[in-house]
């Protein structure tokens, strides 16, 4: 697909901080930066960040907005392509059919191109990554939630709205544990980092003996997935086998996506995948046992090779081509 050779400003948005970088046409990141989303000041503030933020990674770089071609941007919502909304946001407080593409845009005034951050994460690994060269990938970033992204016949698959594979919401367990989307049982609710620490939560609530009361100086809500891994690491029995259950549910949701997309790779990323092979090794093995053998044979599961920054590049990228497809 052609591609605009003229830098743009890539920028990822999260519940806690937007990480804003200019990229070159041939994919080199010249400059970063990171500030706080201040989500709780609502949508016009947060907007008002991003806009700094892309000023700031400009200045930075020693460009200015007449050097770029246009603004990507990589947001952690369910969102409306077609119209650049921002549908809704579970991490962005009051986010509701937000016009984030046409606010950003007559702001900057430059072209502006508005994506899911799982599906730009995926883009970035296909076209520069783990991915380079396959026709058929998933993305899934397992973190606070769990995101993904899929390419199928070397194209980014966004779906009719720009809602494509939002599998974090797939319901993997009938009336299993409440999701923050508001359905019981979602593969977020039982596989992503917050559903770890709430799960190792419950189990010392119940009596469970585990390092993890020293770790957060018997202060067991302050619990998170990256304490959970600490103390698996120190061959701790609770904290194993919260990461185990999880990662079995993790290789269900895995065998759903290899039946009904027959990938050649899934690439996962994201904060709990840095658990590495306590969470991969019986992620991979579930997956096996729950999916068809001949797409179980096919598919690699591996890590990204862009790491974090997959989805700034995959923004940028997506910048790119649209400007390269508008002549």
């Amino acid at each position: 697909m052609a591609r605009s050779n003229k830098p743009v400003v890539a920028v990822d948005i999260g519940g806690t901080k937007i990480t804003s970088a200019v990229i070159t046409g041939e994919g080199k990141m010249i400059s970063r930066i990171y500030s706080l989303t201040l989500a709780h000041e609502g949508p016009k503030k947060v907007i008002d960040h991003m806009v700094d933020a892309v000023r700031l990674s400009l200045r930075k770089a020693g460009l200015d907005l007449s050097s770029i071609g246009g603004v990507g941007v990589a947001a952690a919502a369910i969102i409306d392509i077609g119209r650049g909304l921002v549908s809704d946001a579970p991490n962005l407080p009051r986010w509701h059919n937000i016009p984030l593409r046409d606010s950003l845009a007559d702001s900057l005034g430059k072209p502006v191109f508005l994506l899911n951050d799982a599906s730009a994460a995926a883009l970035g690994e296909h076209r520069m990554g783990a991915g380079r060269g396959l026709d058929n990938l998933i993305y899934i970033t397992v973190s606070t939630g769990i995101g993904g992204g899929l390419v199928i016949n070397g194209q980014l698959y966004n779906g009719t709205d720009g809602c494509a594979a939002e599998i974090g919401h797939m319901i993997v367990l009938v009336d299993g544990p409440l999701c923050n989307c508001g359905q019981r049982g979602c593969f977020e609710a039982l596989a992503s980092g917050t559903a770890i620490a709430r799960v190792a939560v419950e189990r010392l609530e119940a009596g469970g003996q585990s390092c993890l009361t020293e770790l957060t100086h018997g202060k067991i809500g302050d619990v998170t997935a990256e304490l959970v891994s600490e103390a698996a690491r120190r061959d701790d029995s609770l904290a194993l086998d919260v990461i185990d259950e999880a990662a079995r549910y993790l290789g269900i949701g895995l065998a759903n996506l290899v039946n009904i997309i027959n990938p050649q790779m899934i690439i996962m990323g994201g904060g709990v995948s840095r658990m590495g092979g306590m969470l991969f090794r019986p992620a991979r093995k579930s997956m096996k046992e729950h999916a068809f053998k001949l797409p179980a044979r096919t598919v690699r599961l591996v890590r990204p090779r862009l790491g974090m920054d997959a989805g700034l590049m995959g923004a940028a990228i997506y910048t790119q081509e649209s400007l390269g497809a508008k002549g």
